[in-house]
């Protein structure tokens, strides 16, 4: 389902989420660990908007500050964060233009690390989509942080601003967003029955409506939608003759498993298409490409690859 999906959109603190996403990417080449001591400079302590309140000339453990950032949505834990990766806030914002290349995100433009309001500071709710998606499946341990309920730094405790946390025990993540531009922004995500969705919702009018809409979404995804195992990993799909070889045929098949979300009950009436190349002569190698295979369902096609 999407409306407006790649329209660029003010992000507001949902620009945390690549802010976050470039600190696990740093984390993972082990750059930086969470052992790291941020020392925390006068421009992240006079931060506008949220904070984890962080006081300027301290030294914060770079995990806090993480948790910072995900749980309490901190401005001045962002800039510190920034400061501490690349020297400088803006020389961050040119790292996560970087990685939003990398990710194919064409509809996202940062200039900070916060999302405090700039007209050339946006995203697009697909491409915080396809960024969450990144999160979820490379670095699992970075994301189990969006599901904690609260964080308590210097003495003051704050709940994590994702209600549907707390109203939805599918929904294991992910973050919010507001400012008078953007409206209320929530990314959400959830599993269930071994299905993960992801749910964007930007612009809103208040915190009720942000988590309702993105509930409705989920809810639709899961009561209509499935996700359906098409081919096993290294699963066979045909026996084909061939020329000049020591054995007169050869097994084609998949290389790696196949999931398939399609519409909930219409798994056993998928359509396979397999091409395989008119003439198959010896030599062939082990992972040679033959062919290929389409999956489809009437005019819409799920699924094309390769077979091996």
């Amino acid at each position: 389902v999407e409306n407006n999906a790649h329209a660029p959109q003010p992000p507001a603190s949902l620009t945390k989420i690549m802010t976050g996403y470039v600190a696990a990417t740093e984390l993972a080449s082990g750059s930086i660990s969470l052992n790291d001591e941020v020392h925390i400079s006068i421009k992240a302590w006079r931060a506008e908007g949220s904070k984890m309140f962080i006081q300027e000339g301290t030294i914060v453990r770079l995990e806090d500050i993480l948790r910072g950032i995900i749980i309490q949505s901190g401005n001045d834990a962002s800039i510190a964060l920034a400061e501490h990766i690349a020297g400088s806030e803006d020389a961050f914002a040119d790292m996560m233009n970087q990685h939003a290349e990398l990710l194919g995100l064409q509809n996202s433009h940062f200039l900070n690390a916060s999302g405090l309001p700039d007209p050339q500071h946006t995203m697009s709710a697909s491409d915080l989509a396809i960024l969450a998606q990144a999160i979820i499946e490379r670095f699992p341990d970075h994301y189990a942080m969006y599901s904690e309920e609260e964080f308590t730094f210097n003495d003051i405790r704050q709940p994590n601003r994702n209600t549907l946390l707390f109203r939805d025990r599918n929904v294991d993540g992910m973050k919010t967003g507001f400012t008078e531009d953007a409206g209320y922004c929530l990314v959400a995500s959830a599993t269930r029955d071994g299905m993960r969705l992801i749910a964007v919702v930007m612009g809103t009018d208040s915190t009720d409506a942000r988590a309702i809409e993105s509930q409705k979404l989920l809810t639709y995804g899961f009561r209509f939608y499935e996700t359906y195992q098409l081919f096993e990993n290294q699963e066979i799909v045909s026996n084909n003759q061939v020329w000049s070889g020591k054995t007169n045929s050869v097994y084609i098949g998949i290389e790696d498993e196949v999931f398939l979300t399609i519409p909930r009950g219409q798994g056993e009436t998928l359509e396979t298409t397999l091409i395989i190349d008119e003439t198959l002569k010896a030599p062939i190698d082990l992972g040679q490409i033959l062919g290929n295979i389409t999956i489809s369902l009437g005019d819409e096609v799920f699924y094309e690859g390769p077979v091996v």
